[in-house]
C-alpha cells in the first residue's frame, strides 16, 4: 500500500474513541450489466459505510472518474488528490475486468451473445462497537441469482449453482487468493473502516429517534390488521414488538425489514392480525438508541393518523394552537436536510482483489 494511505489509515485509527454505539460496517457494491444497445457494459461501484453512500464510480459519468459521496468525504477529495488519482485508475481497470468475467460467466451458463445479463458482487467487514473485526463477506451473483461465496470459517468458496463449480475450483487452486482476502477483510478493511468512521462521525454518529404509529386496516373478507410503522429514525438498529394482554405475539407478527427512506433515515413497520373488537389489548412497543425509553403505541380510532414522537408534548401544543386560531388544518412538519442513504466504490486493495477475481480467477 502506498505510503500516503497508511498515513491516512493511522491517523483516523489515532483519533478513534475506544467504544462507538453499536456495529457498523463497510461495504462495496459492484455492478456490470450488458445488453443490446448498451455498447460496452456498464460498470457502477459504490461504497456505504453503515448503509450511508461515500462514494461511487460510474463508466457512464463524465470523466468515469471515482466521486466522494456525502458532504463528510468533500474535504478529502480536496485534501488528498492522489487518493482519488488512485481509486479512479484502479476502477477503470477494475471495469474492464468485470467485462471479461461477464464473458466467463455467459460461457459457464451456455449463453449465446445477447441478452441482458448482470454480474454482482458485495465485500466488506463489520466491527463490534470496540471497532474490533466481527465478520466479513465476499458474496458474489450473476443475473440476479447466488452465485458464489467465501466460507471465512473454512477459507473455502461455496457453489450457488452448477456452473459456479469452475469459478470454485481455480480460486480454490490459488490459495494465496483467498488467503489476501482473508487478511484484506479482517485487518485492511477494519482500518479503512475506522478512518471513514472519523471522518464522518457528526453524520454517520448521530441519532434521530423514530416517529411511530398504528393504523388499523381491514381486507376484503373482513380481516383485520394493525401495524405499527416506525420513520425517520438513525441509525437503523429498532425493535418493534407487539404485545397482547403483556404478552410478545412473535410468532403471530409480520415484519418487514428495515429500509432507507432515501433523505439518510430508515424506516420499517410490523404486523399482527387481530379479532375485530379485539384491537384495544394490543399494543406495540417501539426501541431505539435515539429514545430515552420505549414508546408504547395502541390503536385509537379518533387519532389513528396522529405521529407520536420524542416531542409529541409540543406537537399537542401547536395542535392546541392552530385549534384557538380557527386554522383548519395542521400538518406535521417534517424534518429535512438528513442526508442520503447497500453501491460504493471500493478502497484501492478492495478494487485489486476485484481485478484479480474476474480476471485469472473467474
Amino acid at each position: 500500500m502506498d505510503r500516503s494511505l497508511c498515513a491516512l489509515l493511522l491517523l483516523g485509527a489515532l483519533a478513534l474513541p475506544d467504544t462507538w454505539a453499536g456495529h457498523h460496517s463497510l461495504r462495496y457494491f459492484h455492478t456490470a450489466v450488458t445488453g443490446p444497445g448498451l455498447g460496452e457494459p456498464r460498470f457502477v461501484s459504490v461504497g456505504y459505510v453503515d448503509d450511508q453512500p461515500f462514494m461511487s464510480f460510474d463508466t457512464d459519468s463524465p470523466g468515469q472518474r471515482e466521486e466522494p459521496r456525502g458532504p463528510w468525504m468533500d474535504s478529502m477529495k480536496h485534501e488528498e488528490p492522489e487518493f482519488w488519482e488512485r481509486q479512479t485508475w484502479i476502477h477503470r481497470a477494475t471495469a474492464q475486468n468485470y467485462r471479461v468475467g461477464l464473458e466467463n460467466l455467459r460461457g459457464y451458463f451456455n449463453q449465446s451473445a445477447g441478452g441482458v445479463h448482470s454480474f454482482q458482487r458485495m465485500s466488506g467487514c463489520e466491527v463490534s462497537p470496540e471497532l474490533t473485526f466481527q465478520r466479513g463477506f465476499d458474496q458474489h451473483a450473476y443475473d440476479g441469482r447466488d452465485y458464489i461465496a467465501l466460507d471465512m470459517e473454512t477459507l473455502t468458496w461455496t457453489a450457488a449453482v452448477t456452473p459456479a463449480m469452475n469459478t470454485k475450483r481455480k480460486w480454490e487452486a490459488d490459495r494465496s487468493y483467498t488467503e489476501g482476502w482473508k487478511i484484506y477483510l479482517e485487518e485492511e478493511c477494519v482500518q479503512w473502516l475506522k478512518k471513514y468512521l472519523e471522518m464522518g462521525k457528526e453524520t454517520l454518529m448521530r441519532t434521530d429517534p423514530p416517529s411511530a404509529r398504528v393504523t388499523r386496516h381491514t381486507a376484503p373478507h373482513g380481516e383485520v390488521t394493525l401495524r405499527c410503522r416506525a420513520q425517520d429514525f438513525y441509525p437503523k438498529e429498532i425493535s418493534l414488538t407487539w404485545l397482547r394482554n403483556g404478552e410478545e405475539q412473535p410468532q403471530d407478527t409480520e415484519f418487514i425489514e428495515t429500509r432507507p427512506a432515501g433523505d439518510g433515515t430508515f424506516q420499517k413497520w410490523a404486523a399482527v392480525e387481530v379479532t375485530s373488537g379485539q384491537e384495544g389489548r394490543y399494543t406495540c412497543r417501539v426501541q431505539h438508541e435515539g429514545l430515552s425509553e420505549p414508546l408504547t403505541l395502541q390503536w385509537e380510532p379518533e387519532s389513528s393518523f396522529t405521529w407520536y414522537t420524542v416531542g409529541g408534548i409540543a406537537a399537542a401544543l401547536l395542535i392546541l394552537i392552530a385549534v384557538i386560531a380557527g386554522v383548519g388544518m395542521w400538518r406535521r412538519k417534517h424534518s429535512g436536510g438528513k442526508g442520503s442513504d447497500y453501491v460504493p466504490a471500493a478502497d484501492n486493495e478492495s478494487a485489486q482483489w476485484s481485478d484479480v477475481s474476474l480476471t485469472a480467477k473467474a
